[in-house]
């Protein structure tokens, strides 16, 4: 008998249904929207008052983003279950009136509790949108296309992740609060979707079919608490959180460091001479920078690029190994971005981070897949946020603390103020914001970029870094023992597919 020849990537993507293709623009517009707002939130709020930020501390800042991580990624363990039972298109539908709102509220709220507010409906209704989506992917592939399935749908993610920092960028020079409203008007069109879209209709759990809505509730909410302690289960979400934690530096942390230390005049002037671009060559000679939330959106970019032949690659590996690799590739990318103040090695660490991260976080979608029962699909896909969760809401917290007080430039600058020059610390807290590196760049008669330079030599903001990337390879350290004792230790028959 001759051997079936195996269908080319092209035409697997072709037999997709129309559930996933439309689960895919909507998820494209979705986190359009969302990255756009994101990619620019770490700057937006710290950013000096004069200038239209919010002029919020990094820890604030990092208080923020804990609570929205544990909202964002914690509650869709209990909505994918409500996913599942009552249709992927009336919890997506209900999940957009709450984000729409929190964009509004994020784009006018200056208080600090106003704006609390308005991102944490964010975080809600994200967490209320993920699981039907998500579910709807895995309803949509076989075990045998799996990998290309989620594979493209990552590409779909990163695609509205690249346009959406691209346009805000333009936006925010005109007015902060134009980037809140494209967002909420993005998330409207995804409205429009759903006159095409059809839930994949999946089998319901028989415990979970009660004549008592309220009781039928509650047994939704146990069985998702309930799962979650399977110990394979539970073991790789906390382990792969250290991922997560390293992860989410790159857009909560990084734009900070950029917008602070790194200089991309000498990419903007490289890349005008290359391409013969007389424009851009002038504005790099003039020290022109490329604006933070590009050189991160980089990494939407780089995946769009590299997504589908990456999937292809590693689709021959196993899940877990391939997260493991991701996650040492991801680590070196991390330091090599933030090692010093120049913009090409900073892209490059970029460029190195995302293969990491295509190797390694589609791969969890597909474990988490692969060990779910059909009628429960979203809500393991929802547990998938747990270790985000986890990550997400302590890197914060840690991330907030070193930025604030090893590597914030106004902040070192002020302590030189004090150090050096004599200034009272309320003399020196006293000075705007925009005004403290000019004061020290007059007192110590060099320009602000010498001055800058001065601070990074002298305060190495450069190590936070290292401290981040000992946490990521603490985790994949921690998922080569998982994988000993649950994989590879097991009998053949027992193991998984992973």
């Amino acid at each position: 008998m001759e051997p079936t020849e195996s269908p080319s990537t092209w035409a697997v993507i072709k037999s997709f249904p129309r559930a996933l293709w439309c689960a895919n623009i909507i998820e494209l517009f979705e986190r359009w929207a969302y990255y756009g707002v994101r990619a620019l939130l770490s700057i937006y709020i710290v950013d000096a008052a004069a200038k239209g930020g919010l002029e919020f501390n990094h820890l604030q800042k990092g208080s923020i983003y804990s609570w929205w991580a544990l909202i964002q990624c914690l509650l869709p363990m209990f909505t994918g279950g409500y996913a599942d039972r009552y249709g992927y298109k009336k919890t997506m539908a209900v999940s957009w009136v709450l984000v729409i709102a929190g964009y509004l509220l994020m784009g006018t709220q200056k208080t600090y509790w106003g704006f609390f507010f308005g991102c944490m409906m964010l975080a809600t209704g994200t967490a209320v949108f993920k699981p039907g989506v998500q579910g709807t992917i895995a309803h949509s592939l076989d075990e045998k296309h799996a990998a290309v399935g989620w594979g493209l749908f990552y590409q779909m993610v990163n695609i509205g992740g690249f346009i959406g920092p691209w346009v805000a960028g333009y936006l925010r020079m005109m007015s902060w609060k134009y980037v809140f409203m494209m967002s909420a008007v993005m998330i409207s069109v995804n409205y429009l979707m759903l006159f095409l879209y059809s839930d994949p209709k999946p089998k319901q759990a028989k415990e979970f079919t009660d004549a008592d809505p309220v009781k039928e509730f509650f047994k939704i909410l146990y069985a998702s608490v309930v799962n979650i302690f399977e110990p394979k289960l539970i073991s790789f979400l906390l382990l792969f959180s250290g991922f997560w934690l390293m992860f989410m530096q790159l857009f909560d942390i990084l734009p900070n460091f950029i917008d602070d230390w790194v200089d991309s005049s000498g990419v903007v002037l490289g890349l005008g001479r290359f391409l013969h671009i007389g424009r851009l060559a002038e504005l790099g000679a003039s020290g022109f920078n490329i604006p933070p939330e590009w050189m991160v959106n980089l990494n939407a970019g780089f995946i769009i690029v590299l997504m589908i032949p990456i999937a292809v690659l590693f689709s021959r590996l196993k899940a877990l190994t391939s997260i493991i690799v991701g996650i040492f590739i991801s680590a070196c990318g991390l330091v090599l971005a933030g090692s010093s103040m120049n913009g090409a090695l900073c892209i490059l660490g970029i460029l190195i981070f995302s293969i990491g991260e295509m190797a390694s976080s589609p791969k969890k979608m597909e474990y988490l897949s692969s060990l779910a029962p059909p009628e429960k699909k979203g809500l393991y896909l929802g547990y998938a946020n747990v270790p985000l969760a986890i990550g997400w809401a302590i890197g914060s917290k840690i991330g907030g603390y070193l930025y604030e007080n090893f590597a914030d430039k106004t902040n070192l600058a002020r302590r030189v103020l004090e150090t050096d020059f004599g200034m009272t610390g309320e003399a020196v807290k006293a000075l705007p914001k925009q005004e403290v590196l000019p004061l020290v760049a007059a007192k110590l008669n060099v320009t602000a970029g010498e001055a800058t330079r001065v601070l990074f030599e002298r305060f190495h903001p450069d190590r936070i870094w290292i401290w981040f990337a000992l946490i990521g390879l603490a985790s994949m350290i921690g998922l080569i023992v998982y994988d000993r004792i649950f994989v590879r230790g097991k009998p053949a028959e027992a193991q998984p597919s992973l």
